[in-house]
């Protein structure tokens, strides 16, 4: 996949990188789609879920035609609100409904259709409220959803509050900091500023900078790329990081 996909920084010549947290997600989500399940994806900002979720979902929607509907929160929402969201998503005609239970038997109808999977992202924004919504959904059972929630730790939190929906979850799983052996194996890959960095500048980068965390090398890179072009200089050196280090302090 192309720089032009790619969500944390206009970042030219970007590379989506197999990571074993990417490989997991595919396996995981083709699983939970395949027997129209609810999934939940979590960990800390900046760890490649929402990009490693889209991959994903996109390669379906290429290869098996299944349709999927994008939904985010970024306050906490009423179920009202995310039954509007779903509508808006769902691309359905006319106007939306004023009366909840109006609004439901639409909604089900609609999900009745044709399978669907929804990818629910920064769900750690979702109160009970809602989550309970997305369950009462999808145990209706004429529906044909599947569901993936995207969110930080905060996501976990509140699904693990709610037993009704936390033991239909299907699969959970964690995305964590790419470990040192992972981040010398798939940086270089991730753009060209580093395939033809030193490995002990790429380790340099990431415990001074990175962290291991996609975000904060997405960023780097970009500093990088502006270094490199001021400078002439042919490739990554250690006074370069430096002043890359510097814009991110």
């Amino acid at each position: 996949m192309t720089a032009a996909t790619y969500q944390y920084v206009d970042l030219p010549d970007a590379q989506v990188v197999t990571t074993r947290a990417l490989l997991t997600a595919r396996e995981n989500i083709t699983d939970t789609v395949a027997a129209r399940a609810m999934m939940c994806i979590h960990g800390n900002a900046g760890f490649g879920k929402t990009l490693a979720v889209n991959t994903c979902l996109r390669e379906l929607e290429d290869a098996r035609g299944e349709e999927v509907c994008r939904v985010t929160f970024r306050a906490r929402p009423t179920a009202r609100a995310v039954r509007y969201e779903l509508f808006t998503a769902l691309g359905l005609p006319g106007e939306a409904p004023r009366h909840p239970s109006e609004f439901d038997r639409l909604l089900k109808t609609a999900l009745a259709e044709r399978p669907r999977t929804f990818l629910v992202d920064e769900a750690q924004w979702l109160n009970g409220e809602a989550f309970e919504y997305f369950r009462y959904l999808w145990d209706e059972p004429s529906t044909q959803l599947a569901i993936v929630f995207v969110g930080g730790a905060g996501c976990h939190t509140v699904l693990r509050r709610e037993p009704m929906l936390s033991s239909r979850v299907f699969i959970w799983q964690q995305f964590a900091r790419l470990t040192p052996q992972e981040v010398q194996d798939v940086i270089p890959l991730f753009h060209p500023v580093w395939a033809e960095a030193a490995p002990e500048d790429i380790v340099f980068a990431d415990q001074h900078a990175a962290h291991g965390n996609f975000r904060a090398w997405a960023q780097l890179t970009a500093h990088i790329r502006t270094a490199l072009a001021r400078t002439g200089r042919p490739k990554v050196d250690e006074e370069l990081l430096r002043w890359a280090f510097s814009r991110l302090a």
